[in-house]
C-alpha cells in the first residue's frame, strides 16, 4: 500500500510538468564522454520516454574522446588553442570517422525494442543529415585553426517537419559549407545554434563535469542570466564547467527560456532535471522563475492540490473549492516555473488590529529550503501594511516551528471575539500570537 501511495503521489507531482512540456521542443546535447562511459543505452531509454510524452527531441552529440582515440591510432598529434582543437586534414578525417561511428551507435540505441523498458514498442525514428551549415573559425591570436569551424545556419525549415511527424533529429559536431567543405565544430556551439534556430523551449547539456558550485562550495541549482554572468566573471568555475555555462548563457540571452547543465553520472539525470522541482543540475533562465505573490482565482486548483493531503490527515481544516474561491484574496502563494509550491492565508480582524495566518503549507518537494519562512515573513509584512499589530495562528502540529520564529503561547481568551465564535473545540488547536 505504501508503494502504491508513493507511486500515486509521484505521478501527481509530475503531471503539471507533463502537461506543460507536451508539444515543446528540447535540444539535448551530450559529450562523447557519455558514450565512452557506457551511458548511451540508458539515455536512449530516457529520451524515448520524453518522446512518448509528446516532447519533440533534437539530439546533438559530441565526439572529443573518440577523436582523440582515432588520432592516437593514427599517431597524429593533438593540437589545441584556447581549448579548441586545431583541425588539420588528418584530424578532420578522425572527426568524421568518430562522428560516423557515434551516429550508428546512437541509431542502434534507439532501435532497441526491448520488452519491459521505455524502449518497448517505441519505434523512435532517428533522422540525421546535412542540417548544419558552417564556416571556418579562421585565425585567432595569430593561430590558424584550419578546419575548425563555427555554426553558420541550422536548417530549421527541414527539421521542423521531421519533429512534427514524430521523428527524432540527430545533429553531429560537423558542418558543411556551400562549397562542399567539412568543418569540425564544438558540440556546444551546434547545440546553441540549433536551440536558437528551432526556438526550442529547453536546451539541456548533459555534462561530464560535476554539479557546479559557487565560491562557498554550495551547489548552484538555478541562475538568472545576470547571476550566470557574475559567476563566470568570478572565475570560481573550472574551465570545462565555465565553457558549458558560457554556452548555456548565450542560449538564454538569445531567447531560449531555459538552459540546463546536468551531470550525466547520475542515473536518470535528464528525467530528474525535467520532472522534479529542484532537478539535479544547474538551470539558467532569463528571469527569476520563483515568485512570492498574492493569489488569484487561477491559483485555486494549485492550492487545492497542495492542501488536500494535509486536510486528509487532519493537519489542516478542510476547505472546499467554493470556500477557497470566495477567500482567494486572503491567500498568497509561492510559484516556481508555473507550479504552486506553497501557500498561506491572512484573515483580518480589524476591530482588534489582529490578523490570523492560516493554511500555511509548503510542498514536500521543497521543504527544508526556507519557503515556509519566506511565506511567514511575507504574511507578516502584508499584515503590517494593513495596520495590524498582532498576528496569530491556530495549530495542532506545528507549534514548535512557530515558537522558534517569535510566536508565544496564548489562550482562547486572547483571540478576537469573532474568531472565538468560530473556534473548533474538537480540534483543540493551540493559540500562538506574535507582535508585529
Amino acid at each position: 500500500m505504501e508503494t502504491s501511495n508513493q507511486f500515486v503521489a509521484w505521478l501527481r507531482s509530475v503531471a503539471p510538468y507533463i502537461h506543460a512540456f507536451r508539444g515543446k521542443t528540447f535540444v539535448v546535447a551530450f559529450p562523447g564522454e557519455l558514450v565512452k562511459a557506457g551511458a548511451l543505452p540508458v539515455l536512449a531509454h530516457d529520451l524515448s520516454l520524453l518522446h512518448a510524452l509528446g516532447i519533440k527531441v533534437v539530439i546533438v552529440h559530441g565526439s572529443r574522446p573518440q577523436v582523440e582515440e582515432q588520432l592516437a591510432l593514427r599517431q597524429c598529434e593533438t593540437r589545441l588553442h584556447q581549448g579548441l582543437r586545431i583541425t588539420t586534414t588528418a584530424a578532420l578525417e578522425c572527426a568524421m570517422e568518430a562522428a560516423g561511428e557515434l551516429r550508428l551507435d546512437i541509431e542502434a540505441a534507439f532501435s532497441q525494442g526491448l520488452p519491459n523498458t521505455p524502449m518497448a514498442n517505441a519505434a523512435v525514428r532517428v533522422i540525421s543529415g546535412n542540417f548544419v551549415t558552417a564556416r571556418p573559425m579562421g585565425i585567432i591570436e595569430g593561430v590558424d585553426l584550419e578546419l575548425t569551424g563555427v555554426t553558420r545556419k541550422i536548417a530549421h525549415e527541414a527539421i521542423h517537419p521531421i519533429l512534427h511527424a514524430g521523428g527524432l533529429v540527430l545533429l553531429s559536431p560537423l558542418g558543411f559549407s556551400p562549397t562542399g567543405e567539412v568543418f569540425n565544430l564544438a558540440m556546444e556551439d551546434v547545440a546553441v545554434a540549433a536551440a536558437i534556430a528551432l526556438r526550442a523551449d529547453k536546451l539541456i547539456f548533459l555534462s561530464e563535469t560535476p554539479m557546479m558550485q559557487d565560491q562557498e562550495g554550495e551547489d548552484i541549482h538555478e541562475l538568472s542570466t545576470h547571476q550566470a554572468q557574475a559567476v563566470l566573471e568570478s572565475g570560481c568555475l573550472p574551465a570545462d564547467s565555465a565553457f558549458y555555462l558560457r554556452h548555456a548563457l548565450e542560449a538564454c540571452v538569445s531567447g531560449i527560456p531555459r538552459s540546463h547543465i546536468v551531470p550525466f553520472a547520475r542515473d536518470g539525470s535528464v528525467l530528474l532535471e525535467v520532472f522534479t522541482h529542484d532537478g539535479v543540475g544547474t538551470m539558467i533562465a532569463a528571469e527569476n522563475l520563483e515568485s512570492l505573490r498574492e493569489a488569484s482565482i487561477e491559483d485555486v486548483g494549485g492550492i487545492l492540490r497542495l492542501i488536500e493531503p494535509l486536510e486528509a490527515d487532519g493537519t489542516l481544516v478542510k476547505r472546499g473549492r467554493e470556500l477557497i474561491e470566495r477567500e482567494i484574496d486572503y491567500f498568497s502563494v509561492i510559484e516556481h516555473d508555473g507550479v504552486i509550491f506553497g501557500c498561506a492565508a491572512l484573515y483580518p480582524f480589524p476591530a482588534e488590529k489582529m490578523a490570523e495566518m492560516a493554511c500555511l503549507t509548503v510542498s514536500p518537494d521543497s521543504q527544508a529550503q526556507g519557503d515556509g519562512e519566506r511565506l511567514l515573513k511575507h504574511m507578516e509584512n502584508r499584515a503590517r501594511a494593513a495596520g495590524f499589530k498582532n498576528l496569530f495562528v491556530l495549530t495542532t502540529r506545528a507549534a514548535h516551528w512557530f515558537l522558534k520564529r517569535g510566536f508565544v503561547n496564548a489562550t482562547f481568551d486572547d483571540l478576537p471575539k469573532n474568531r472565538q465564535n468560530m473556534y473548533n473545540w474538537q480540534r483543540k488547536s493551540l493559540v500562538l500570537i506574535k507582535k508585529l
